[in-house]
């Protein structure tokens, strides 16, 4: 019986093969978000307390942000943000029994993705 157990097992795990769902992947995304938030979390900091140091240092912190690439971080970051939020909100409600049956833990992953691109989408009408 051993044997016919060790012939039906993979020998390797190609995880490029691995099709996660939907709610994996905004719980991936959850982590990763956080993870990129808190790294940030000092530079982001910094550049605040440079900004309202002086009315020439706010200038220099005006003229950077108009930079077409630090709207593109800026983005990103603000992407995370609500991403981390919104998943964050979905994990507090599956913490308390809500949404738990398959079908609505799926809804709301979309719900998460989808909120999560159109805040950022808002955001970036709003910053071009």
């Amino acid at each position: 019986m051993s044997s016919i157990m060790a012939k039906s097992r993979p020998k390797h795990l190609n995880l490029l093969q691995i099709r996660l769902p939907v709610p994996g992947i905004v719980s991936i995304l959850h982590r990763i978000s956080g993870a990129i938030l808190f790294l940030l979390l000092p530079l982001l900091l910094w550049l605040l307390q440079a900004s309202l140091q002086s009315a020439e240092s706010f200038a220099r912190f005006q003229s950077l942000m108009a930079h077409p690439l630090a709207k593109l971080v800026l983005l990103g970051l603000f992407w995370g943000y609500a991403h981390h939020l919104l998943a964050g909100l979905r994990h507090l409600l599956l913490d308390l029994h809500i949404g738990t049956e398959l079908e609505t833990a799926r809804a709301s992953s979309m719900v998460v993705l989808a909120g999560g691109i159109v805040l950022t989408l808002a955001l970036g009408l709003q910053i071009w």
